[in-house]
């Protein structure tokens, strides 16, 4: 069970604890809102309003899950857990893999064996994405468990301390070896898949960094500023250096690969309620070490 604990500041002596909820623990209008009609607020060991006053060293004790359910079907597969504490849950992603249900994939998704993970294990949790993949790009997600711990990561991406890296091998050998590309990322039609470069498009950053060379072909990692849909393809693929096996941004190589050579390798962020700093990382696909082994030949 997820809690979260505190000790009520010289700030707030006096004060609604409402007050203290939103202003020093950050938590939404909407998290209260529910943790208070369930009675998960407690203050020196009693449920309370949120009207209700506290004072200096009170005792401010919340209860973060509650019985949730979700409307798709629990599916038992092999998942690659990278991390997991009461708060959430970070796994390695496989190619080819969709991660939420859709009108089109209603099972074999990530969230299927997921939500089943969660029911053998009696963990009390539905799926919480807080991070999402293409479905052709492998790496890692995190699951937030409880409503605490997606908004707060939800909000960490926003900022500097939330870094997500990725690996990408490109076509050709790249003439600078580190640069960062920003260029604005658009969506040309509603019904669009592909993104385009475009000053009408939200602002878009990426760091990269050329790690080897072969045969005509780069080992670059990414660090993305802005998250932005396929924002990595259309940045590599405008500098002149598409993604191999990038149908869309490039050409495909099925010869050599069955899918775009993306993954998503590092993550490094804030756990949301120790504050302690975690470094993630998940090694290349075997498609993708294989497909090294080909361009040095």
């Amino acid at each position: 069970m997820s809690t979260l604990t505190s000790k009520v500041t010289k700030e707030y002596d006096g004060r609604k604890i409402r007050e203290y909820l939103k202003g020093e623990l950050n938590l939404s209008t909407r998290l209260i809102r529910s943790a208070s009609l369930d009675k998960r607020i407690k203050v020196n060991g009693s449920a309370v309003k949120m009207n209700h006053v506290i004072y200096f060293n009170d005792e401010i004790w919340i209860k973060l899950s509650k019985p949730e359910t979700q409307d798709f079907e629990p599916e038992k597969m092999d998942l690659d857990i990278v991390y997991e504490d009461e708060d959430i849950v970070v796994l390695n992603k496989k190619p080819f893999m969709v991660v939420h249900p859709t009108r089109s994939h209603q099972s074999g998704t990530l969230a299927n064996g997921l939500l089943y993970y969660f029911k053998e294990s009696k963990q009390n949790c539905i799926v919480r994405l807080v991070s999402r993949l293409d479905m052709n790009t492998s790496g890692l997600i995190i699951i937030g468990k409880n409503q605490y711990a997606h908004m707060t990561l939800s909000n960490e991406m926003k900022g500097d301390n939330f870094k997500k890296r990725y690996l990408a091998i490109v076509h050709g050998i790249m003439e600078l070896k580190q640069g960062t590309i920003d260029a604005p990322i658009y969506r040309p039609a509603e019904d669009s898949i592909k993104r385009v470069i475009d000053e009408r498009g939200q602002k878009s950053i990426t760091h990269y960094k050329v790690l080897e060379t072969y045969n005509n072909a780069s080992l670059v990692e990414c660090l993305l500023e802005t998250g932005r849909t396929h924002q990595i393809r259309v940045h590599l693929s405008s500098l002149g250096h598409p993604i191999i096996g990038d149908s869309l941004y490039g050409k495909s190589d099925e010869e050599i690969i069955s899918r775009q050579a993306l993954h998503a390798f590092g993550l490094d962020f804030l756990s949301p309620k120790t504050k302690k700093q975690l470094s993630l990382r998940a090694e290349l696909p075997s498609d993708m070490k294989e497909l090294i082994e080909k361009l040095k030949e």
